[in-house]
């Protein structure tokens, strides 16, 4: 009798994400993923010029979020911006909107 070797389920080494904050400097657009499990991504927004509107910042790192959340999750999520509450700063939800037809039980 051949036993085959049980292949152990790998984490993904990126958490799901949960929301994003997302901050204007002088040296560019920063942003914060916060993940489920309690992690964080931080970095620059480097393909946003440093004078971009915040519509288009948020338009990158939402379209960061979702591509992290399908490449590492396989769910499609919705991102919802907030209204800023301080001048500078904006914060976003990040939901699950479906997962793949294949992921049932």
């Amino acid at each position: 009798m051949v036993r085959r070797k049980r292949e152990k389920k790998r984490r993904p080494p990126f958490g799901m994400p949960k929301g994003i904050v997302m901050l204007a400097t002088s040296e560019g657009w920063r942003h914060r993923v916060l993940t489920v499990e309690g992690g964080m991504l931080c970095g620059r927004l480097a393909d946003v010029p440093v004078n971009a509107g915040p519509a288009e910042a948020q338009a990158a790192a939402a379209a960061m979020v979702v591509g992290l959340a399908h490449d590492f999750h396989e769910v499609r999520v919705d991102v919802t911006w907030e209204p800023p509450r301080e001048p500078g700063s904006w914060t976003a939800q990040v939901t699950v909107a479906s997962t793949p037809p294949n992921d049932c039980g």
